[in-house]
């Protein structure tokens, strides 16, 4: 390794004209009081004294303190930061103390950023196994009960497989939205990119939801009339899926009698922002910040009952960003909320 030696110069410096003063000292109470000495002979002992304790001083204090912090290096070494392993040894302390400094506070984050995985970790997995053990048991007990003897009346025998399919049909959903989520996350996704109709788009997930809006009697609209298609480059498919779990949302929260708006803006030369808006529950403001997290429900037990896999915020989120866009979330607890992501124009 490289030696850095700065600082301790000035150690020595000092040292050595101690050193000297005291000897030259000596010399002239032995002038003035002894016998008279050359003081050609005088000064030229001095700076022989001088020259030569600052070296052997300097050699020393070099040699004193690379031992040991070669140590700290050695030591610091063995917990594999390469960023500080790899760099010469310094004998300046104030440079030393910032780095060993900076190598702390690097491992203390480090350290803080682990117990965040690890705490995301152990949510996601309680959170996978509550959301695959509800319809699994569900499909089970229907299972169990028609083989223990319910399988003989035809009408329950329907009814108990009918309701099994769908526990099948929940399992299934969560499985894909679990395995786009991690393509999404780890980057193995491919966007097709193309030029499509935006408002054709909202529109055709506004027909696809008509049903699911009409049983809480909340009305799905556009915040105008769009007379003009409104060009944007994306993933078609994709930014539809983004609309779909937005609306789907929407009217998840939504309260009966409701509207679930959409809107398109001009935001600069080449973006557009789609802003979909209720007039439901609106979200608490501690909830926000975590909406876009894996199977965060604001509400526990009522979201569940609603269904769905609880990544859909999750993967809008990851669409989005995909496409290098932007988006944005305002709530007002009682209000309602609105949604809004950012779109690139097409010509």
């Amino acid at each position: 390794m490289q030696l850095n030696f700065k600082k301790s110069y000035k150690f020595a410096f000092k040292s050595a004209s101690y050193i000297t003063l005291f000897f030259l000292g000596v010399f002239v109470l032995y002038h003035f009081f002894i016998a008279p000495l050359q003081l050609v002979f005088v000064f030229g002992f001095a700076f022989c004294l001088f020259l030569f304790s600052f070296l052997l001083i300097q050699y020393r204090v070099e040699t004193f303190i690379y031992k040991r912090v070669k140590k700290i290096y050695d030591d610091v070494s063995l917990l594999e930061n390469t960023s500080f392993r790899n760099q010469p040894i310094t004998t300046d302390m104030a440079t030393l103390t910032k780095e060993v400094q900076k190598f702390a506070r690097d491992k203390k984050l480090e350290i803080e950023t682990l117990k965040i995985r690890e705490e995301y970790r152990r949510e996601f997995l309680g959170n996978v196994s509550h959301e695959l053990k509800t319809p699994l048991f569900t499909v089970q007990g229907y299972l169990l009960t028609l083989l223990d003897g319910a399988m003989d009346d035809k009408s329950i025998r329907k009814k108990y497989l009918q309701r099994a399919e769908k526990g099948v049909e929940r399992l299934i959903y969560i499985v894909k939205d679990l395995d786009m989520i991690t393509k999404l996350e780890t980057g193995d996704i491919h966007l097709d990119l193309s030029r499509f109709n935006i408002v054709e788009v909202i529109q055709n997930v506004f027909d696809l939801l008509e049903m699911k809006a009409a049983k809480k009697n909340i009305t799905l609209t556009f915040d105008t009339k769009y007379a003009k298609p409104i060009w944007t480059l994306g993933d078609r498919e994709k930014i539809q899926q983004v609309v779909t779990n937005l609306v789907v949302n929407s009217i998840k929260y939504g309260k009966e009698g409701g509207t679930t708006e959409v809107g398109i803006e001009d935001l600069i030369d080449n973006k557009i922002i789609v802003r979909i808006t209720d007039n439901g529950e609106g979200i608490e403001k501690q909830h926000i910040s975590r909406l876009f997290e894996r199977f965060y429900r604001v509400d526990k037990s009522g979201a569940r009952s609603e269904g769905g896999s609880g990544l859909g915020l999750a993967i809008v989120k990851h669409i989005i960003e995909g496409h290098n866009e932007k988006i944005y979330i305002e709530s007002q607890f009682g209000v309602g909320s609105e949604f809004s992501f950012t779109m690139e124009k097409a010509k």
